[in-house]
């Protein structure tokens, strides 16, 4: 099972776009995706993550909650990638990363077409798209008592 995570809301402004940081809506969608991945009962093995600051602190942000240290992958700073290669090996994969980049991928590994929000989420087992959330939805699992 591979979840595909897209970074929460970053600031518009930077000196460039791979320093942009989370804005504080940005980091309450980060911990509310890890969250939400945990009250679930999803637990990756492994997150994989962009190396640009606001989806790299997402990863970390996600990963707190679930307990798990995101590794840095060049092939997510930008452009496509087949999410079952950088899975390989793995049985639960966390993937953080950025449009169109993500939502290409999901295309590519199922034939559906989706457009992932800033702090989404989407499930991908084998080539059938198992899941897609909101931030609203994954903010409503996470506020929810475990269990």
């Amino acid at each position: 099972m591979i979840w595909v995570l897209r970074h929460g809301e970053a600031e518009a402004d930077a000196p460039d776009d791979a320093s942009r940081e989370l804005t504080e809506r940005g980091r309450r969608q980060a911990d509310a995706a890890g969250v939400a991945l945990r009250h679930l009962s999803i637990a990756p093995e492994a997150c994989l993550t962009s190396p640009k600051v606001r989806a790299r602190d997402t990863a970390l942000l996600a990963c707190k909650a679930l307990g798990i240290t995101p590794e840095e992958t060049e092939a997510l700073r930008g452009g496509d990638f087949d999410p079952a290669d950088l899975a390989a090996g793995r049985s639960v994969v966390l993937i953080v990363g950025h449009e169109p980049d993500l939502s290409r991928a999901i295309q590519l590994a199922t034939g559906g077409r989706v457009r992932l929000k800033k702090g989404g989420l989407a499930g991908i087992e084998g080539s059938t798209l198992a899941a897609l959330m909101r931030p609203a939805e994954l903010a409503a699992i996470a506020s929810r008592p475990p269990g």
